[in-house]
Order: C-alpha cells, then sequence, then structure tokens
C-alpha cells in the first residue's frame, strides 16, 4: 500500500480564514492517522491578490496550531520547490505536453473578441474559436510574439465521472464546462493547471478540500487521463456558513485564526473547535487534544451538510480548555489583557488572575469583567432585590450600616477571615448569610454576577475602598 501525502495549498491573500485552517487540519489529521505525510504549498500564481507577509502568516498559524508539515517552503523536502511562483518552467513544460497530447490548445483571442462572446444574460463561455488553428498559423503567430494564452480543452459532449470518499459518485456534463486557461498571458499558471501538475509531481495520493471544487474535478481528471496519470483519491468537505443562508467568507473579513487569538481563544480550543465543522468522532467526544484528534479521525465521520459557525459554542469550549489551565498557566495567558485593563498599576494582577480564572470563557472578556474595580459605576438600586437571599432595598437600608460596622471592627481583610467573621455575625443577629453576602456584593460593585463573592472582592479592593464604597451605597439608599 502507498504511503499516503496530503497537501494543504493556500494562496498568501491575507490572514489565515478558519475554512482554510479547517482543510489543513482536515489534510494532516488524515495523513497522520495513515501514517502519511502532509505538505505545505504556497500556490502565489496569482500575483495581484498576494499580500506582503501573508506567507510568514501561513507558516506561523499552522506551527502554533500544531499542524507540522512534513515538507514545505521553509522546511524543504524532496518535492520542491513548494512555492508555485518558483515552479514556472515547469508548467511550460507540461503545458506544451498537453498540447501536444489534444488536451490543450494556443488561443490568440483578443480581449475585444472575449466580450462579443457575452450572451444577453451577462454569461460568457469561451466558444473553442482558436481550437482547430493550423499548425503552422500557430507557430507563425507564435514567433511573431503574438500575445497568447493556452486552454484546456474540454469535449463538447459527454458525462465526466468520479468518486469522491465523502460524497460518492460525482457525475458531471462536460457541456457545463469551459475551455478555461491553464498558462497565462504572462506565462503564470491558473490554478487550474497547477494545481493538477504540482499534486502529480508532489506524489500526493489524497486531495483534500471544499466541496466548490466537485463541479471543477472533472476538469482535473482530464489532465490525469491525458498525461497518463493516476488520479489521485478525492476527499471534499463541507461548506462552513455563517449562518443558515451566508457562507463563512474571507471576502468579507468573517473569521480568521489571528483574530480569534486575538480576541482571547486558546489556540488549542479554536483548532479543537475547528475539528467538529464538519466532522464527528464516533465517541461524541467533543472536547478532544490533536493526538486524540488524530487517533480517532475517520472519513465516516464527515458530514456532506454544511456546517454553521458557532461562536457560543466556541465561547464555551475555551472556557472548558481554561479550566484545565494551572493558576501559572492561566496568569501567563491572562495577563496581557489585565495589563491591558483599568486595574493595571492599581491592583495585584496576579489576585484578580486567581479570581477570574475558571469564571471566564475568552480572555478579551477580561478588561471589562474588571473595569469596575477602579470605579464603581451608577447602578441600580433594585439589584438589592434577591428573593433567594430574602433582600430588597429595605433589607438593604437596615443592613449596609451595620456591615460597614462590622468591617470597621475586622483588621485582617483577607477572604477567609472576613467570610468568616461576617458569617459569625449574621449566625449572632439571625440573619442568613447569604443575605448579608448579597448585599455587601451589591453595595461595592454595583453588579449582581461578579468573578468572586462579596468577601473576595472585599480582599481585593481593600479595607479603605470597601468602607468607602458602602458609605457610597448608604448614601444612594438614604
Amino acid at each position: 500500500m502507498e504511503k499516503v501525502r496530503t497537501r494543504f495549498a493556500p494562496s498568501p491573500t491575507g490572514f489565515m480564514h478558519l475554512g482554510g485552517l479547517r482543510t489543513a487540519l482536515y489534510a494532516y489529521l488524515y495523513a497522520k492517522h495513515n501514517g502519511g505525510d502532509f505538505i505545505l504549498r504556497i500556490e502565489d500564481t496569482d500575483q495581484q491578490r498576494y499580500v506582503e507577509g501573508a506567507v510568514e502568516l501561513i507558516y506561523s498559524s499552522l506551527k502554533e496550531s500544531g499542524l507540522i508539515y512534513d515538507e514545505g517552503p521553509d522546511v524543504g523536502g524532496n518535492y520542491g520547490p513548494y512555492v508555485q511562483s518558483e515552479r514556472k518552467e515547469i508548467y511550460q513544460k507540461y503545458a506544451k505536453k498537453l498540447i501536444e497530447l489534444g488536451g490543450a490548445y494556443y488561443c490568440f483571442c483578443s480581449k475585444e473578441r472575449l466580450e462579443s462572446l457575452t450572451d444577453e444574460n451577462g454569461n460568457r463561455k469561451y466558444d473553442k474559436h482558436c481550437l482547430n488553428l493550423p499548425k503552422e498559423e500557430v507557430e507563425r503567430r507564435l514567433a511573431a510574439g503574438e500575445p497568447y494564452v493556452i486552454r484546456q480543452n474540454i469535449p463538447s459532449e459527454g458525462v465526466s465521472e468520479y468518486e469522491d470518499m465523502v460524497y460518492g459518485t460525482i457525475r458531471v456534463d462536460y457541456a457545463d464546462l469551459e475551455d478555461n486557461i491553464l498558462i497565462k498571458s504572462d506565462g503564470m499558471p491558473t490554478y487550474n493547471f497547477a494545481n493538477v501538475i504540482d499534486d502529480h509531481l508532489m506524489g500526493i495520493t489524497h486531495v483534500i478540500r471544499g466541496t466548490e471544487y466537485l463541479s471543477s474535478t472533472p476538469k482535473y481528471n482530464l489532465m490525469y487521463d491525458a498525461f497518463g496519470w493516476e488520479r489521485p483519491k478525492y476527499i471534499h468537505l463541507p461548506t462552513i456558513m455563517k449562518d443558515a443562508t451566508r457562507k463563512l467568507s474571507k471576502r468579507y473579513g468573517d473569521a480568521n485564526f489571528d483574530d480569534f487569538v486575538k480576541k482571547g481563544y486558546l489556540k488549542e480550543a479554536i483548532i479543537n473547535y475547528v475539528a467538529l465543522l464538519g466532522w464527528s468522532p464516533k465517541s461524541n467526544v467533543e472536547k478532544m487534544t490533536l493526538k486524540e484528534m488524530v487517533d480517532t479521525f475517520s472519513l465516516d465521520g464527515i458530514s456532506k451538510s454544511p456546517s454553521i459557525f458557532d461562536e457560543m459554542k466556541l465561547r464555551w469550549l475555551n472556557g472548558e480548555y481554561i479550566r484545565e489551565l494551572s493558576e501559572d498557566e492561566f496568569y501567563a495567558h491572562a495577563l496581557p489583557y489585565l495589563e491591558n485593563s483599568a486595574v493595571n498599576g492599581k491592583f495585584d494582577l496576579k489576585k484578580i488572575a486567581k479570581l477570574l480564572h475558571g469564571r471566564v470563557e475568552v480572555l478579551g472578556d477580561i478588561p471589562e469583567k474588571i473595569d469596575w474595580l477602579v470605579t464603581l459605576p451608577d447602578y441600580d438600586l433594585a439589584l438589592f432585590e434577591n428573593k433567594k437571599n430574602k433582600t430588597d432595598e429595605e433589607v438593604a437600608k437596615a443592613l449596609l450600616p451595620e456591615i460597614k460596622e462590622w468591617l470597621e471592627g475586622i483588621d485582617d481583610f483577607s477572604n477567609d477571615s472576613l467570610f468568616s467573621s461576617l458569617s459569625e455575625k449574621a449566625k449572632e443577629k439571625g440573619v442568613k448569610s447569604g443575605s448579608i453576602f448579597w448585599v455587601m456584593r451589591i453595595a461595592i460593585t454595583g453588579m449582581a454576577v461578579t468573578p468572586g463573592g462579596a468577601t473576595e472582592i472585599a480582599e481585593l479592593l481593600g479595607k479603605q475602598e470597601t468602607l468607602a464604597r458602602i458609605e457610597k451605597s448608604i448614601s444612594l439608599l438614604a
């Protein structure tokens, strides 16, 4: 059995979109599950769309995601160059050979003639005008330096059929296909040509890509057949949707890997979630390490239906990963967000991190979750009402002066000391401790939901600030 070889072949046109990341991930998982090689190839033949720095982003995104490729432009290999713009002579050679085999032809049509082929609905399809030019005329026009492109010669009738490992038998009428350009007038290949030549020469056994290529694959198969090459196995992946009607699109700035990292999602959580966009492991386990994904990956689990990107699900999964971090790991991840918040320089960031650990799903939420530590916001007095703790404004009005008096008599303002002392005072007074802590929490934070309980927050604020906030709340209730 031949060794499995898969490839990821992105265009350097910007950030790593999540759809591209999923293609890379599945290609990696399939190769590694089957003891094969995963190859990176840069498809930069469309120089007009090239974005400076995008190649480096591809390298870093894959490596940060744990998708370590066995061969690629920056790591080498036996099948290079791994950058298409460096393979121009190879494409020229095979394009000329394909012409000799009858699978392609020179086209000298002007831009004006091509535009004249547009029908009343705005559709344009090339009419094979240059297919049967006499050989002598072609040679004369080439020698004269006339501009040309090389087009694929697709049969005018008949049906193409091939097997996809996810979607089964695919049939496409040749009449629905066009004699696309293989070599452009600048001598560079189009994707339609370069991907076939490269996949064959690099020994790619399994081509993994999106369903948008299902109907184009017959064009590639015609070239494999014309050259007498074995076709690779095809694995097409379902579309990722933004919602029920719109695709997740790079063009409209939708979800890219770097954005989610900056928002405060852990790389492991992003990869884990991306794996679930179109694939379900037989175990139905959702949280998996990359190694666990490699071990369990199977094409049986790939869905034929589109997947909807659900950021709430990603948030939940990210929260699961955050909870598993050690205290030191969480602090290291949280530090940039803590330093970018209003509390920086005013509080012990390690203490705040300890308070937040397990209480935050996305690191980017940290600044807004703790900004109230700096300034007590104006708040709605109705927050004092809590049926479970049997509190309301009147209860708060009665309790807060006593809480203030108790706190003034406590020297050890640590969480344990405060919790123990106030619990004891509640017992002595015959009041539920929940009532004391609820009223105190609202008074010193102005919020019903906080990262940590009333006494944890009081320790952070310190005695002076805690008492000042309670005094302010008393005046608001007056």
